[in-house]
């Protein structure tokens, strides 16, 4: 008998862990492409991705043979000192990113990417303050966690880190008021993930492009949950327009963690700045190679467009009283609902799929990039069953 077998993980976890995650009364022991199972064999079609984690789906070999060959080989590597499969992986994203983007810092998860991003604005421009939207999601740590949205996340730990307003997302006009001689830097998300799955205005997008030049503005995107096809491109900035700095983790390195931040000649820092230990470990790296080699191989952003946009069309012809409107971009997709959709998200799992709240009244839908067209049909299904 496999040891696993024999251990009760609800009581255990519940007992030893700090209790800090709502959970769902389930124990997911495996996963293959886009389906998840628990430890009683019941199968799902994942619609979560571990929050935007596993875009290139679960239990890919091609990853899992690259983290062994590379741990037998070197696992860790400080910065200090060179590295082949880190180099490789810093060449490889530079020559994928937008072309205003000329170098990279490696960390280890989208919280830590925009606390350096934060960082390197205030070290490049001299100046304290930094811009963030209303509704948006940057991490918890205490920097990311000032400028996330939400008295629910940050009441606990004011006073939050200074420096940091809040301005209604896809409004210029309130963006542009808040701009003064201090502004280091704007930070946004192109999709509101957290925030309810809303999609940005380009226009918008350029207009603050336009103002982060004039100023000598620092324009931040956090694309942790965008980033890697998610949205039919690459990246989701090709869409609207090219930030200074881009913000990285989730399905970077294919379920292994990992972060980056891609910086513009605009951005200088010292040296010994900032640092991360395990910030581009090799592991990680090789995992990250072979996880980008499967986007590419199998073309998953343009995938995701396609699919994405089938998804999205038959969620809007469900006829159902209690959706609000349907949101997304590519293979990212909010119902909001006209009631709390709690409920809803326990009501689909039952039925084997398991979504994400984005807010109290919407459902997010994170599905792996390698979702097929008939488990996309058995999600719309269930959809339909749960909301009539």
């Amino acid at each position: 008998m496999n040891p696993i077998d024999s251990i009760n993980p609800k009581e255990l976890e519940d007992q030893y862990e700090l209790l800090v995650y709502p959970r769902r009364n389930i124990v997911l022991v495996r996963g293959k492409g886009a389906k998840l199972y628990d430890d009683r064999g019941q199968e799902y079609i994942d619609c979560a991705s571990n929050v935007g984690v596993s875009n290139i789906g679960h239990g890919r070999e091609e990853v899992a043979r690259a983290i062994y060959e590379q741990y037998l080989t070197l696992s860790n590597c400080y910065g200090m000192f060179y590295n082949p499969v880190r180099a490789r992986l810093a060449e490889k994203l530079i020559s994928l990113s937008p072309q205003g983007l000329k170098r990279v810092f490696f960390c280890n998860s989208g919280a830590e990417a925009v606390e350096a991003a934060f960082k390197f604005a205030r070290a490049s421009t001299g100046k304290t303050e930094i811009i963030a939207a209303m509704r948006g999601f940057h991490g918890k740590t205490f920097g990311a966690l000032a400028a996330t949205w939400g008295e629910e996340y940050q009441k606990p730990f004011v006073p939050m880190m200074p420096g940091l307003k809040h301005v209604p997302y896809n409004n210029f006009q309130k963006l542009n008021e808040a701009v003064n001689e201090d502004t280091a830097a704007v930070i946004l998300e192109l999709v509101q993930g957290e925030g309810g799955v809303r999609v940005g205005d380009k226009s918008y997008f350029h207009q603050v492009r336009n103002l982060c030049n004039q100023k000598g503005i620092l324009l931040i995107f956090d694309e942790v949950q965008t980033g890697f096809g998610r949205t039919g491109t690459l990246f989701a900035c090709e869409q609207f327009v090219e930030p200074d700095m881009l913000c990285l983790a989730k399905s970077l390195a294919g379920g292994i963690p990992m972060g980056a931040v891609l910086c513009s000649n605009a951005v200088n820092v010292p040296v010994k700045s900032h640092t991360s230990t395990f910030g581009g470990n090799p592991l990680a790296c090789a995992a990250a190679l072979a996880s980008l080699e499967v986007i590419e191989r199998e073309n998953l952003p343009e995938k995701a467009k396609t699919l994405g946009e089938y998804f999205l069309g038959e969620l809007r012809s469900i006829k159902s009283e209690k959706i609000r409107e349907v949101r997304g971009l590519g293979l990212m997709l909010g119902i909001e609902l006209k009631e709390k959709a709690g409920p809803y998200v326990q009501k689909l799992m039952e039925s084997g799929v398991i979504v994400l709240l984005a807010g109290p009244t919407v459902i997010r839908l994170l599905p792996p990039l390698i979702i097929t067209r008939e488990e996309v049909d058995v999600v719309l299904s269930a959809l339909k069953e749960a909301l009539g």
